[in-house]
């Protein structure tokens, strides 16, 4: 009960603090809390780096030298369909659907690998100058973040950049933006290594929503690396999901604007 007490008066601290940053005569972007709908097992052995939901299925990458992998889960019971492990040398990152393709990124390689959806065959291999961290697609272009402010929009043939924005609020960058889903028109990112969600519009880069996930995890043995990592979101039937490095468990939630 004391721990739960502690849970909320940090989380409404947070809220109060999310909302002051603003400056006078700004409008405070909203800011959301969650309910939780399902929960769903999650392997505690999967250093969670990406996460997308596509034809009913959870297609997820995970991180760590000689432990990184590419996996087809199945969402009601955590099985692993199928799994495709990076080289040791590779520390695996965000990932995301493109078509009929599954595209990786690696951490510090400058690595990135295009795979066959359904076989994780893997197609081709590209570069790019900065780190990798999180990755998402609008339908058009990629979209990629570095553990900055920056977020760069791709071409998802050539892989060359097309344009970069920079995550801001009123008082000034939002860095650490680490794994990425495109829902609805807005880019929501996870920040390294809080409870935090950010929604950010594409087109400015400018903060549009905070998400508070504090006392969320269900992970309470003080390991720092187990932190909040994974957003994905089924369309068709408009569910969001979320979970974290080594987690025992995924999330489907609902958003509830604070009051």
């Amino acid at each position: 009960m004391i721990l739960r007490k502690f849970r909320m008066i940090l989380f409404f601290g947070l809220s109060i603090l999310l909302y002051s940053i603003q400056p006078a005569g700004s409008e405070a972007a909203p800011v959301f809390t969650y309910k939780i709908v399902n929960t769903y097992p999650h392997d505690q052995q999967a250093f969670t780096q990406g996460l997308v939901f596509k034809e009913g299925v959870l297609y997820e990458g995970t991180g760590l030298n000689g432990q990184s992998s590419l996996r087809k889960v199945k969402l009601e019971n955590g099985e692993v369909l199928k799994i495709h492990k990076l080289p040791p040398e590779f520390f695996g990152e965000g990932i995301t659907v493109c078509g009929d393709k599954i595209i990786q990124l690696t951490w510090k390689s400058h690595a990135g690998f295009v795979y066959d959806k359904d076989s994780f065959k893997l197609f081709k291999q590209f570069s790019y100058p900065t780190e990798g961290w999180g990755l998402t697609y609008d339908g058009r272009q990629l979209i990629m973040s570095d553990g900055t402010e920056g977020l760069y929009f791709l071409d998802p043939e050539t892989f060359k950049e097309l344009r970069r924005i920079k995550a801001h609020d009123s008082k000034g960058p939002v860095i650490k933006l680490n794994e990425l889903e495109y829902i609805n028109g807005e880019i929501f990112a996870n920040i390294w290594p809080t409870d935090l969600i950010v929604k950010i519009d594409p087109r400015t880069g400018r903060v549009t929503g905070w998400i508070n996930l504090e006392g969320l995890s269900p992970v309470n043995d003080g390991q720092k690396k187990k932190v909040l990592n994974g957003i994905a979101y089924d369309a068709k039937s408009d569910r969001l999901f979320v979970t974290g490095k080594l987690w025992p468990a995924l999330y489907e939630i609902k958003l509830v604007p604070l009051e």
